[in-house]
């Protein structure tokens, strides 16, 4: 079990199947079926999707969805819950998308991974980097190549169980993949080329420099309200710049949600029952069972230090008497009796302080600065000044928004210096001098004395949840809604006749999405929505059920993957007609040139235009203070002369007229290495991610998940 906590450690999920795998193999363990198993409906032959002109079966993806899920429980310990089930679904997807689309790359390129290079991976020369860091000698703590040895020599042994051996197969059927599509992607990076030109270029982007005045007049000091956008403008604009979109299948839902929250009455049931658990607990042979047996969230009865405890006990403890119940608290929507079993002595001692920090930061004066302030605030605090109310003004760390608070704690937690200044002084108060450790000087204020003592306490812990009845009346407002929503007319007058009702958007919910704006686990109203018997405008015809409410929804707006469309990019279009028709309202007022001095030019403008310097611009930066992402701003300054001016422009966040005051040139270099590998090491990151751009769109996949899912 060692070896399997180091690899959930350090493989995390960027190893996937190979780090997984061999935490199998390790522990022999035998994981089948789970949630969404083979077998019955999820065995036959129905297609699911396509990909690179191959049929994916329904039982094909199961089968690495099986995987996927096994994989999941090794890492975590646990069966995925429902909620977590999409993403294992897109895993295993773009498992498969990788073993044909990519396949089909690596033959065309005749790549292959020999027996010899998977053995090298294993125990040659270039061992993989889980199987190094799982096989460590527990003396050197470094690889031990003959323990990865020993161990395959024991697969031999007929003592092994089965599942153990074919967890081992598995894992070495994933070094394979792995190493090919390494091979395949290195390939495609070391074909990248950077010239000297190129390189030069980079060099002197970053590095020549440019100062300017801009006359700017921002988009927003036109109000979005005085700018009508029509659809035709919406239209003419995605025609223009076809490129710039890809459809995509979507659809636009609007929602009402009637949410299942408990009521008062709910709340008041709950403090009876708990007030009579309380009784049972009193008197119980065996707190311990009954407690266990009645509570809601688990409580271990164990020995616990006072600041182990629950907040509010903490407060309260010295009032506690062996054998008494207390409680019922409430934290949140929880209420929480307590019965104290026991009090017994430690050889370990809590306390509870508060501090202020004065970090010894070079940029704030380093030491001195931060001794000379902590005896300062500590002159003031002696003085009569509050320690707390000194904490939020001075305090650095995130206690100060506490009044320096670190509530109560053993031996162990802090710092040996902090420890010892506490822990040596006997009762409460302010401590005479500051402190100083690694992190600077503390003011410490001590607010509880040391105390050994551990208590045991039994709980019982009941969570407000909605009852029958409080559910029933939720799905009787949901469905009379629905009755008078049977179409989108419908759907709107509903709404305003109740007030207290309201429809949500949610502008672009996708095929295989698990939730629909804040709503989570609604793939039954994705479903709904894709089904090839759901036109635009529809409204469902029963109420959903979530977990926590009950939902009415209509699908108002759809995308298609072949066709962009205004539905599909309305806000971001809208944004981008709106932004030039504002651009034509700056441009008309401040003229075709603009002449003079330019803070003149903004005064006769008006209180929305503004001069804003520009100091030090490069070609790289892409943004300009003031005013911010603007490349083509950018552009303009380093396109005019020292001295000129541009004629007014549209940026990306309004109007500009750019004013060049000075231009520093990069000087001359010998060498452009350093560029050269910068620009080498840029295109090698983005490689990888256009290559599986690339890989994809070549595909043509078609994914119908959604139909089952």
């Amino acid at each position: 079990m060692a070896l399997i906590n180091k690899i959930r450690e350090k493989s995390g999920w960027a190893i996937g199947f190979i780090a997984v795998g061999l935490g199998l193999f390790i522990v022999g363990s035998d994981i089948i079926g789970g949630p969404g198993s083979g077998g019955g409906l999820f065995g036959g032959d129905e297609k699911i999707g396509e990909i690179a002109g191959d049929k994916v079966t329904l039982k094909t993806f199961q089968a690495e969805l099986q995987q996927t899920q096994a994989n999941y429980q090794m890492n975590t310990g646990r069966a995925p819950a429902e909620a977590e089930m999409g993403g294992l679904r897109d895993q295993a997807w773009n498992q498969l998308i990788f073993r044909t689309a990519y396949q089909d790359q690596f033959n065309k390129l005749g790549l292959a991974v020999t027996d010899d290079e998977l053995e090298d991976m294993v125990q040659g020369s270039h061992v993989h980097p889980v199987i190094q860091q799982t096989f460590v000698n527990p003396t050197t703590k470094q690889f031990d190549k003959a323990l990865v040895i020993r161990y395959l020599q024991s697969l031999r042994s007929d003592s092994i169980p089965p599942q153990q051996k074919a967890a081992w197969q598995n894992f070495e059927q994933q070094l394979g993949p792995e190493r090919l599509r390494a091979k395949y992607e290195n390939l495609l990076k070391n074909t990248a080329y950077v010239t000297k030109a190129e390189a030069k270029r980079e060099y002197e982007a970053q590095t020549a420099k440019a100062n300017a005045s801009a006359l700017y007049v921002p988009f927003y000091s036109v109000p979005d309200s005085t700018v009508k956008v029509t659809d035709e403008q919406l239209q003419t604009y995605l025609n223009e710049h076809k490129n710039e979109y890809k459809g995509e299948d979507f659809r636009r839902i609007e929602y009402v949600a009637f949410s299942i929250l408990p009521s008062k009455q709910d709340s008041a049931d709950l403090y009876a029952e708990i007030k009579e658990e309380a009784k049972g607990l009193a008197t119980a042979q065996n707190d311990s069972a009954y407690a266990a047996a009645n509570t809601d969230v688990p409580f271990p009865g164990t020995y616990r230090p006072i600041g182990d405890l629950p907040q509010e006990v903490q407060s309260n403890i010295a009032t506690f008497i062996e054998g008494g119940m207390y409680g019922p608290y409430r934290e949140g929507d929880t209420y929480s009796i307590y019965k104290l079993a026991d009090i017994k002595d430690d050889t370990t001692f809590s306390t509870r302080a508060s501090h202020i920090l004065f970090r010894a930061d070079s940029a704030a004066g380093g030491d001195a600065e931060a001794q000379r302030k902590a005896r300062e605030v500590l002159a003031q605090i002696k003085a009569g000044a509050s320690f707390e109310e000194m904490a939020r003004v001075h305090g650095t760390d995130g206690t100060a928004q506490n009044g320096g608070d670190l509530g109560w704690f053993s031996r162990g937690r802090m710092v040996k210096a902090f420890e010892d200044a506490v822990f040596n002084y006997n009762g409460v108060g302010l401590l005479n001098e500051p402190v100083k450790t690694d992190f600077g000087y503390h003011l410490i204020k001590v607010t509880q004395p040391k105390t050994n003592r551990l208590y045991k306490l039994y709980a019982i812990k009941k969570t407000i949840t909605a009852s029958d009845a409080t559910r029933d009346e939720a799905y009787r407002r949901a469905s009379a809604f629905l009755s008078n929503s049977r179409d989108l007319d419908g759907y709107r007058a509903a709404l305003k006749k109740d007030p207290t009702l309201s429809s949500n958007v949610a502008e672009r919910v996708r095929p295989n999405d698990n939730f629909v704006n804040t709503l989570t686990n609604a793939r039954e109203i994705v479903r709904w929505a894709f089904n090839d018997d759901t036109d635009v405008n529809a409204v469902g015809e029963n109420v959903f059920e979530l977990e926590s409410q009950y939902v009415v929804a209509a699908v108002t707006g759809a995308g298609e993957k072949d066709k962009p469309s205004v539905e599909a990019f309305r806000s971001e279009l809208t944004t981008k007609v709106r932004n030039q028709l504002k651009a034509e309202q700056i441009m008309k007022k401040l003229g075709a040139s603009v002449t003079g001095p330019l803070d003149a030019a903004a005064q006769k403008y008006g209180a929305q235009a503004q001069v804003v310097p520009v100091t030090d611009a490069t070609l790289a930066s892409n943004s300009l203070q003031n005013v911010g992402y603007d490349p083509a701003a950018v552009g303009r300054i380093f396109g005019i002369k020292q001295g000129a001016r541009s004629k007014p422009f549209a940026g990306e966040n309004g109007v500009l007229v750019i004013e060049v005051t000075g231009q520093t040139p990069a000087p001359e270099i010998a060498d452009y290495s350093q560029y050269r590998n910068q620009l080498q090491q840029n295109n090698g990151s983005r490689a990888t991610y256009f290559l599986a751009q690339a890989i994809q769109e070549d595909a043509d996949i078609e994914d119908l998940r959604y139909k089952f899912y």
